[in-house]
């Protein structure tokens, strides 16, 4: 049995990829700050017949998160999946001529430095799965392709996560590695027809199983 890592793991988007998943027989590694959080989602989706376990890391700490992913791995088994999906934090959004160098590290540590220490860590298991099977997921908001003035810590970092991705794309390509990207503009709203977590998920499967397209992006209208 392989597994999806889940990095951002909550009970909106998070929740809906590891039902989605574990419905495939996926297990499912959860990963955010709170060792509670994960652990009272992992139960609950347990309870649903998903394998679940949670494991705290930080993605702004590239330690913590190599090596929560290297448990995950020892206790659920190869990586096949790793979606990188957390949420911002609301001082990253400041608007751009109140942005000082200072403001931008957090950024740049979340969106930029956790994604490759997150692939680092998993890119070997991936190769070692053969050709066709690991995939690299992000999920990242509107302001990954078009910049908004209010907030420019996270349109800044996006688009050097945007610009990291594409490389990868491009490199993988030939070993059977899928690299890719969902853009979500505005909110992730349950029951909306477009941005419900559910459909969000079954287009993150897609891209997994599709393995056509490198990015997706869903509008704000």
């Amino acid at each position: 049995m392989t597994t999806i890592a889940i990095i951002g793991a909550g009970r909106g988007l998070g929740r809906a990829v590891a039902r989605r998943f574990g419905s495939e027989g996926f297990s499912v590694a959860l990963l955010s700050r709170s060792q509670s959080r994960v652990d009272a989602l992992a139960d609950e989706l347990g309870a649903e017949g998903v394998h679940a376990r949670g494991f705290a890391a930080d993605v702004r700490d590239p330690a913590s998160l190599a090596a929560a992913l290297e448990r995950a791995t020892a206790e659920l088994g190869p990586i096949e999946v790793l979606q990188y999906s957390p949420l911002p934090q609301k001082d990253f959004m400041r608007p751009v001529l109140e942005t000082t160098p200072e403001d931008l590290r957090g950024p740049v540590e979340f969106s930029i430095y956790g994604p490759v220490a997150a692939v680092h860590q998993v890119l070997p298991g991936m190769r070692f799965l053969g050709e066709g099977r690991g995939t690299l997921l992000f999920v990242n908001g509107g302001s990954a392709v078009t910049p908004g003035r209010a907030v420019t810590g996270t349109s800044v970092a996006f688009a050097g996560q945007a610009a990291y991705l594409q490389l990868l794309h491009d490199e993988l390509r030939d070993e059977g590695i899928h690299v890719a990207q969902l853009v979500i503009g505005g909110q992730i709203v349950e029951g909306d027809p477009e941005k419900d977590p559910g459909v969000l998920a079954d287009h993150l499967w897609d891209l997994h199983t599709g393995r056509d397209r490198f990015r997706l992006q869903i509008s704000a209208d």
